[in-house]
């Protein structure tokens, strides 16, 4: 999605990362005939390493941990798309649902974004598009 114009990046809060992805959440993929990531789950530190790249846009999908999230370097336009923690849900059937419904909906924001007119576009307006996207149902 997006071809070569935006690299997706993921990761997750310090010591809070599990070393292999939630069953539901590759469940949720395998479904909807996406790849599971080649690489494992990081912390977000390693996206601060000499060598990482330059991130142009931060998008975090759960509100508890903004407070914990660091500046990042050069000042990337972030918004929140926050979503249910699935992998917290005790039962794995409302977890696998709740994939499922999370999947879906960052495909469509993804699609919205990956749309939009980013190199046109000044900073504030992005910043804009990128935090109503956050609001969709």
């Amino acid at each position: 999605m997006g071809g070569h114009h935006l690299v997706a990046q993921y990761c997750g809060q310090p010591g809070f990362v599990e070393r292999t992805i939630h069953p539901a959440a590759l469940a949720a993929l395998d479904s909807a005939h996406i790849p599971a990531p080649a690489m494992p789950p990081r912390p977000w530190t390693d996206l601060w390493r000499m060598g990482s790249p330059r991130l142009d846009l931060v998008v975090t999908l759960d509100e508890a941990v903004l407070a914990s999230e660091p500046s990042w370097p050069d000042q990337p336009i972030s918004a929140l798309w926050a979503f249910e923690d699935a992998a917290a849900m005790a039962d794995p059937a409302d977890a696998a649902r709740a994939a499922m419904r999370i999947l879906y909906s960052l495909q469509r924001r993804l699609e919205l974004l990956v749309n939009l007119p980013l190199g046109r576009a000044d900073s504030s307006a992005i910043r804009s598009d990128l935090r109503d996207l956050g609001r969709m149902a």
